[in-house]
């Protein structure tokens, strides 16, 4: 019986991967691209025209330490998003192997059976034209 892959991966998720997974998939996004963007730019903003007390002045210090503290904490999950990706990738290649193996040993079954239906029709007709030479003989 073939097993669907997405069921056997899904089974042997756990939590951490499961972390990963969304994570990845929220700061992958074009959701998060332009939100962080339009963060970024009111930071920047308010920081330049002075509307608010200037928390953050030029040239914006705690808005790279926040930028680089994404990044310690996001490149990480990121990256065992990925690795697990990458044994997903795994398992489905082995699973589709093991497909592609039962799917060879039956065509080969199927070829020797037709193979074997038409030697047996060959000797049905060799014997008809054998039983036809004989009486067209005497």
């Amino acid at each position: 019986m073939t097993k669907n892959p997405n069921v056997v991966i899904e089974q042997k998720k756990t939590f951490g991967q499961k972390s990963a997974d969304g994570v990845a998939a929220i700061m992958g996004s074009w959701k998060f691209l332009i939100i962080q963007t339009c963060l970024l730019a009111t930071w920047i903003t308010l920081n330049i025209i002075g509307w608010i007390q200037h928390w953050d002045p030029y040239p914006f210090i705690l808005l790279n330490l926040t930028l680089s503290f994404q990044a310690a904490y996001a490149t990480p999950v990121i990256l065992m998003s990925q690795n697990r990706q990458s044994e997903t990738d795994r398992i489905r290649a082995e699973m589709d192997y093991d497909t592609n193996v039962k799917a060879e040993k039956e065509i080969k079954g199927l070829h020797d059976h037709i193979q074997h239906i038409e030697d047996h029709r060959l000797e049905e007709i060799l014997k008809k034209l054998i039983n036809l030479e004989e009486k067209l003989t005497k």
